[in-house]
């Protein structure tokens, strides 16, 4: 069996990218998306979400570039002077290792993006992390322990095969050490009971996920459950837009009729993570 999951992370970014998922979610093969519960269109995503059933809403937790649930006096080890995030994830990782204080702090933090996700009565689809924080294991720690709380089920293990992707075209800085700590989490979710797709892929093609690029992998998809995480929007040029994203060209991908019949002429069954899992 052949099983695709097409999600939109940064849901709630901005309403350009609420639209495209709705959008993507009603004409195309977006299955589920990942809401960013502290940003500016959150509570719009949320409205639209309620409204779209069949839409698997996770969590996208957001510990690096973006701003926190809590107040930012209350996590100071956590925030810049501008009361956002730190930018500096190597530093900040060794740190989480380190100091007992960041430490408490990242988990008042996580547990408050699950409270204000179970606020909204959304039902958990999923939970990732922006940037994929969650492969550091001190975040995946807490992850599983605050969210056993909230009905925590599926995670995504960012694992990304690189010979699938060569066999579409040259593919530059595979991330072998992202995968030796995929390949850990992947142990550690399992022995936890949570499930995780076989496969994922949007890592090498973050933010330029096209629709030559997604035909290609839908034609090549192996058997299994497989993940493709894609960055949707109307428009570029929203607050928080990441530079050089083509997200125009993977709103007109994930919205695509002929790749929604594509899958149904092939057999490949389409579903959120709870679908699967």
């Amino acid at each position: 069996m052949r099983g695709l999951i097409v999600t939109a992370d940064d849901f709630g970014a901005a309403r350009e990218v609420n639209d495209a998922v709705e959008i993507a979610h009603r004409d195309g093969i977006l299955t589920a998306a990942s809401l960013m519960v502290a940003a500016p269109a959150a509570a719009d995503a949320v409205k639209r979400a309620k409204a779209m059933p069949q839409l698997g809403v996770g969590l996208h937790l957001v510990l690096v570039e973006g701003r926190p649930m809590m107040p930012p006096s209350t996590i100071p080890a956590l925030v810049g002077a501008d009361g956002n995030f730190r930018l500096d994830m190597v530093r900040e990782s060794f740190e989480m290792v380190l100091r007992a204080s960041l430490r408490r702090q990242l988990a008042e933090e996580i547990e408050a993006q699950f409270q204000a996700f179970a606020a909204t009565g959304l039902k958990l689809d999923h939970v990732n992390t922006h940037k994929h924080f969650h492969l550091h294991p001190v975040i995946a720690g807490l992850i599983l322990s605050i969210g056993r709380k909230y009905g925590l089920r599926s995670m995504r293990v960012p694992y990304e095969p690189p010979s699938l992707l060569r066999r579409i075209e040259p593919v530059h800085g595979t991330g072998r050490i992202e995968r030796i700590w995929a390949r850990h989490l992947r142990r550690r979710l399992g022995r936890a009971g949570v499930w995780s797709p076989d496969r994922v892929f949007g890592l090498a093609w973050s933010g330029a996920m096209t629709a030559a690029r997604l035909t290609a992998l839908l034609s090549l998809l192996p058997d299994g459950i497989t993940e493709i995480y894609t960055h949707p929007a109307t428009a570029g040029g929203f607050a928080g837009a990441a530079q050089g994203y083509r997200y125009g060209d993977e709103l007109a991908a994930v919205a695509s009729k002929q790749l929604a019949d594509f899958t149904r002429e092939n057999g490949i069954r389409r579903g959120s993570f709870r679908d699967f899992e």
